[in-house]
């Protein structure tokens, strides 16, 4: 059964930096690219990063994130993927939500599969 797990979710202050980790499991995952959403409390769900899963140095952000945040694949632990996040703001405050897609998900139409989620607070 194919499942996205995040962790390294927390509380930080603003300027701080955390780094949240995806891990994906299940026999099919290993063909889709990977992706981190966010949704605030009273918002939509948002994309803030995704990258290619054939060619790791293809990677798309939210132009809210762009030079703060990093995605990257783990190339020691397989089918992970990690979102550096660094000068974190409190508008960053979300649960933050792993996700795959066929083709690299830059909104959620393009999202196959959902994470359940981990929680990122940006304290002032």
């Amino acid at each position: 059964q194919e499942q996205l797990v995040e962790s390294g979710g927390g509380l930080v202050q603003a300027g701080g930096s955390l780094r949240l980790s995806c891990v994906a499991s299940g026999r099919t995952l290993g063909r889709f690219s990977m992706a981190w959403f966010r949704q605030a409390p009273g918002k939509e769900r948002e994309f803030v990063a995704s990258i290619n899963r054939f060619s790791s140095t293809l990677t798309y952000y939210a132009d809210s994130v762009k030079g703060r945040f990093t995605i990257s694949s783990d190339k020691n632990v397989k089918n992970t993927v990690n979102l550096q996040m660094d000068s974190l703001k409190p508008e960053d405050t979300a649960v933050y939500y792993c996700a795959a897609g066929l083709s690299v998900p830059k909104d959620t139409s393009g999202v196959d599969y959902w994470g359940k989620g981990t929680l990122v607070t940006v304290s002032s």
